[in-house]
């Protein structure tokens, strides 16, 4: 694998988080790298920034949200992504299961954790900020739904998550997702294809 270090800021509230996500195998397997996954809270990075969601931001604005539906479906179209659907409980409250995700690379269960995460999000269209939903939906993935609240209660994981929400917005990110390659930032999916040519030149140049 190349040396280059590559992380992906990201929120399991943001559609376009999930998209990113189901791309980045074919780029981790055309640059022969491993994106580096960090669990943000979206709603942090807002507090930080001043930021709010583009359906806030943009909701009074004439023909932009419609733009934005348009290019999130040629982008679904483009890669192939049908099992996309929209989560009709958006926008949830990630705060759980953004912990979930600190607490699950702890356990050794983190990429099972996510890929169940955002499935149940943007595919199954589940209210993941219920508990009691979270924790059958975790049991279905095998992964203890029932011990999922104690473990999201853990001090040290709730420290980290915060640590990591602000070290992005320490480094420029306002949103999820965010990339970074080096010290290079890029944001949004749409950004992908400059991520993979910002790999390369690393990869060129080291």
């Amino acid at each position: 694998m190349s040396g280059v270090r590559v992380q992906f800021h990201f929120d399991f509230g943001s559609p376009n988080s999930y998209l990113s996500h189901k791309v980045i195998p074919s780029i981790e397997t055309r640059q022969g790298i491993k994106f580096e996954y960090v669990p943000v809270l979206l709603g942090g990075l807002f507090r930080l920034t001043g930021n709010r969601s583009p359906a806030e931001a943009f909701g009074g604005i004439k023909n932009k949200p419609e733009f934005g539906q348009l290019e999130m479906q040629r982008f679904i179209a483009r890669h192939g992504l049908t099992a996309y659907r929209h989560n009709p409980f958006w926008p949830v409250n990630t705060l759980q299961i953004m912990r979930g995700a600190v607490a699950a690379q702890k356990t050794g269960t983190f990429m099972p954790y996510v890929n169940a995460v955002f499935a149940n999000m943007w595919e199954q269209g589940l209210q993941m900020d219920n508990p009691a939903v979270i924790a059958v939906a975790l049991d279905a993935a095998g992964l203890d739904g029932e011990g999922f609240q104690g473990r999201i209660a853990d001090p040290e994981v709730k420290q980290i998550l915060l640590a990591n929400t602000e070290d992005a917005f320490e480094r420029g990110a306002f949103g999820s997702p965010t990339f970074f390659v080096g010290d290079e930032m890029f944001f949004g999916k749409g950004q992908l294809r400059d991520v993979e040519e910002a790999i390369q030149n690393a990869k060129a140049g080291s």
